[in-house]
C-alpha cells in the first residue's frame, strides 16, 4: 500500500508558506478576521502564540450550546411564527444542541479520561461518570481503560482497539474493499433507521446495564426524567425534536464522520513495526476551509471568486466545524503525540508550535488534510489499500 510521504520539518515549513491555505488567508485577509478563521479552520495564522485557555470554557460552552439549542428548537415548535423562521430556528437549535453534545463527547468526556480537564483525578472521574450516564456513553471507567489501549502503539488498529471496533463492528467496513464500496456502506448506514436504532440501543445498554449499579440508575433516571416531563406536559414534539433527535441520530451521524477522520491505515511494514513512525503515519490533522482566491476583490472576476470562497467557508466549512469537528477534533494527531498535555485547550496553536519545532521525539512531522469529506475519502483510500488480515 502506498501513502503520501510525510514531509520533513523543513519541507513542512516551506509548504506552510507556499501551499498552506491558512497562511494565504492570513496574507490576503485583514487582521480582525484572523481569530474567526483560526477557529473555523482549527489552524492558526503564522506566528500565533500558544495561549492559556481554561478547560472551564469548554465545560460551560457545551452546556450553553445544549441549553440554548434546546430552547431555540422548543421555540420553533411552540411559538407561532412564519414557517421559514420556524425552520431556521429549528435548524439552528438542532445544530447548537448537537454541537454541545459533541463537545461533551469529544472534549469533556474524552479529556476527563486523560485527567486533564480538572485538577484532581477524582473530579475528572466524577464528571466523566456523570457525562457517560446522562449522554448514554460507555461507562467512564470502561471507556478510560479502552481508550488507554487505543493510545498504545501495540494496540492501535488491532481487534482490541476502540477505533477498529467502531470502523469494522459498527460501520461494517472491511480492509481491501474498493473505496466506492466503503462509501456506499457508510451512506447506507447513515440513512438506515435500523442502523441508528441499533447504535442507540448499544449506547443505552452500555450506559444503563454496565454492571455498575450507581451508574446504571443515574443513566436510567437521566433518560426517564425528560420522558416523564414530556408525558406530564404533553410536550412530545418538543422532547422528540429538541432533545431526543440530537441525542440519538444527529450525534451518531456526527460521530461516524468524526471517527472516520481520526485514523488512516499506514503501510503494512509500519503497522507491523508498531513504533513511533506508525503513530505518525496513522494520524493526520483535519482542517476546514479552502485556499482563498488570489484575484483582486475589486475586479469582477475577483468579486465572483471571493463570493464563492466565502460561501464555502460560511456553509460547508462552518457546518463541519460546528457539527462534526468540534473542539480539538481537527488536531487529533497532536493528541496522539502529546496525550497527557494540558495545552489541548489551545489545541490549534499548540499543534502548530509542535510542528514548527519539528515534533521532537517523533521521526516524522505532522501532515494534514483540508476538508471533512476529503479527509474521510483519503482515510478510506488507505483502508481500501490495506490487505485483509493485516489489521487484526
Amino acid at each position: 500500500m502506498k501513502i503520501a510521504a510525510i514531509p520533513s520539518p523543513r519541507e513542512t515549513n516551506f509548504q506552510s508558506v507556499r501551499m498552506d491555505p491558512r497562511s494565504e488567508m492570513a496574507a490576503r485577509l485583514p487582521a480582525w478576521l484572523q481569530p474567526f478563521l483560526t477557529w473555523v479552520t482549527a489552524k492558526p495564522a503564522p506566528g500565533e502564540e500558544v495561549r492559556e485557555v481554561p478547560p472551564l470554557r469548554f465545560v460551560v460552552g457545551g452546556i450553553a450550546a445544549m441549553t440554548g439549542g434546546c430552547m431555540l428548537s422548543a421555540a420553533a415548535v411552540l411559538v407561532a411564527m412564519p414557517w421559514m423562521l420556524a425552520g431556521l430556528l429549528l435548524f439552528t437549535g438542532l445544530l447548537a444542541t448537537s454541537s454541545g453534545l459533541g463537545l461533551y463527547q469529544v472534549v469533556i468526556f474524552h479529556h476527563c479520561s486523560h485527567g486533564t480537564v480538572f485538577r484532581s483525578r477524582e473530579r475528572n472521574r466524577q464528571v466523566g461518570r456523570l457525562v457517560s450516564a446522562l449522554l448514554l456513553f460507555t461507562r467512564f471507567e470502561k471507556y478510560q481503560h479502552d481508550h488507554m489501549l487505543h493510545h498504545s502503539a501495540n494496540k492501535l488498529l488491532t481487534e482490541e482497539d476502540e477505533f477498529t471496533d467502531f470502523v469494522f463492528g459498527v460501520c461494517g467496513l472491511e480492509p481491501g474493499l474498493e473505496k466506492r464500496e466503503l462509501w456506499r456502506r457508510i451512506i447506507v448506514k447513515l440513512i438506515s433507521p435500523a442502523f441508528h436504532a441499533t447504535f442507540f440501543y448499544r449506547r443505552m445498554k452500555a450506559a444503563m446495564f454496565s454492571g455498575d449499579r450507581q451508574h446504571d440508575w443515574m443513566a436510567r433516571a437521566g433518560f426517564a426524567l425528560p420522558l416523564a416531563a414530556a408525558a406530564a406536559t404533553g410536550g412530545w414534539a418538543v422532547y422528540l425534536l429538541a432533545w431526543l433527535l440530537p441525542l440519538s441520530i444527529l450525534l451518531q451521524v456526527a460521530t461516524v464522520f468524526r471517527i472516520l477522520c481520526e485514523h488512516r491505515f499506514p503501510e503494512v511494514h509500519l503497522i507491523e513495526a508498531r513504533g513511533k513512525a506508525f503513530v505518525c503515519a496513522s494520524t493526520v490533522g483535519v482542517f476546514l476551509g479552502a485556499m482563498p482566491p488570489d484575484a483582486s476583490a475589486r475586479s469582477p472576476r475577483g468579486i465572483l471568486a471571493w463570493t464563492g470562497w466565502w460561501a464555502v467557508m460560511l456553509t460547508g466549512a462552518l457546518f463541519a466545524r460546528v457539527f462534526v469537528m468540534v473542539g480539538d477534533a481537527p488536531c487529533h494527531d497532536f493528541h496522539h503525540r502529546r496525550p497527557a498535555t494540558r495545552k489541548w485547550t489551545d489545541y490549534s496553536r499548540a499543534r502548530q508550535h509542535d510542528q514548527d519545532a519539528g515534533s521532537p521525539g517523533f521521526p516524522a512531522n505532522y501532515t494534514e488534510n483540508w476538508g471533512l469529506i476529503h479527509a474521510v475519502d483519503a482515510n478510506l483510500a488507505t483502508l481500501s489499500a490495506t490487505p485483509p488480515g493485516v489489521v487484526a
